[in-house]
């Protein structure tokens, strides 16, 4: 299959160069994959996207969404292979969707705030969807999502089917009582029991961060960081004071952490 070098390319060219690589005399590693050995590749891929936006870094951004792109026209040219869809069908439904979503752009429905705009978006996914009961709507958060945003997503669906407080308090009360009980099944020594009460403790963690309208995702994430940050000084402090962070115990070590946090407040 020939193929004609360019000084800027397209998106048909992305989905000719796919083709010529699954081709049989194509290259010996793309032809051999299945959306199931690139699974992995394209939620490593997306992210790095992420990545790139919290780094700020257009460039970097340009090509990760570009890795996020070929996987896409990766697992749309196996389907097409097999005679299932192509890519087309994928643009296709994806334009679609985006018309039949936004009935206050495309038809007479009238949605003057984002609160409406979302609102007819869910209502419409539900119709399309065929969801009959709330309990359904809550089946159909992915298991697949990082468990924190699959715990917000399931929070605020059930929200919206009036399963919900109507302050932070009934939430933080919530989150207390579960420490209690996390506490009473560590004294109890039954880890079953410990690991059921610590879900319902994260759970109840996250909900009383979407009351304050903070996302635990990216708050833990943000803890991570810090921690390293962090812990980096303290194993910085250490090495100038000839202290051996393994033989000094956890006492000396907190007391250079509450130094190193100190200094940062």
């Amino acid at each position: 299959m020939e193929f004609l070098r360019k000084t800027k390319y397209s998106m048909d060219d992305l989905l000719q160069i796919m083709r010529i690589l699954r081709a049989p005399n194509g290259c010996p590693w793309d032809k051999e994959q299945t959306h199931e050995s690139i699974r992995k590749n394209f939620i490593e891929e997306t992210y790095e996207v992420a990545e790139a936006i919290d780094n700020k870094d257009a460039g970097l951004l340009k090509e990760e969404l570009g890795d996020v792109l070929l996987q896409v026209v990766f697992h749309a040219q196996i389907e097409d292979e097999l005679g299932v869809f192509s890519f087309s069908d994928v643009a296709d439904g994806v334009c679609r969707k985006l018309i039949e979503r936004h009935p206050h752009i495309f038809g007479k429905t009238k949605a003057d705030t984002t609160q409406e705009v979302l609102r007819n978006w869910e209502d419409i996914k539900q119709k399309q969807k065929g969801v009959k009961n709330h309990s359904e709507v809550l089946l159909n958060v992915p298991r697949t999502l990082p468990s924190l945003m699959r715990c917000e997503k399931i929070q605020q669906r059930a929200a919206k089917a009036g399963f919900d407080y109507h302050e932070v308090d009934g939430a933080y009360s919530d989150m207390k009582s579960e420490v209690a009980e996390l506490w009473q099944a560590i004294q109890n020594g039954c880890a079953s029991e410990v690991g059921e009460e610590l879900g319902d403790l994260l759970f109840s963690v996250v909900n009383v961060a979407r009351f304050v309208k903070v996302d635990a995702e990216n708050a833990l994430e943000n803890a991570c960081d810090k921690f390293i940050r962090r812990f980096s000084k303290v194993e910085e402090t250490a090495k100038k004071r000839g202290i051996d962070m393994q033989s000094a115990g956890i006492e000396s070590l907190d007391i250079l952490w509450k130094e190193v946090k100190n200094k940062e407040q």
